[in-house]
């Protein structure tokens, strides 16, 4: 899961090396942090988090296979 969502975010970015996931887990689900370039941001959430929705879509169509709870945070870097 790890590797799709750092491969999605890599995919839409212009400065990918600067992407960043970190995964963690809480009672029954898995927990992705995405983090990308502050430049970068727009292009992740997309307009109205068209984008974001979609990552999310995938995500949970992926993780539906086996049987688990997926978040995904995109974090914005102050």
């Amino acid at each position: 899961m790890k590797e799709l969502v750092q491969y999605l975010a890599r995919s839409l970015v212009s400065n990918p090396d600067a992407v960043e996931v970190t995964e963690s887990a809480v009672e029954d689900a898995a927990v992705y942090e995405l983090r990308v370039a502050k430049d970068d941001l727009g292009r992740i959430i997309g307009k109205q988090g068209r984008t974001a929705k979609s990552i999310r879509t995938l995500l949970n169509a992926a993780a539906s296979k086996t049987n688990r709870k997926v978040v995904l945070e995109i974090v914005e870097e102050k």
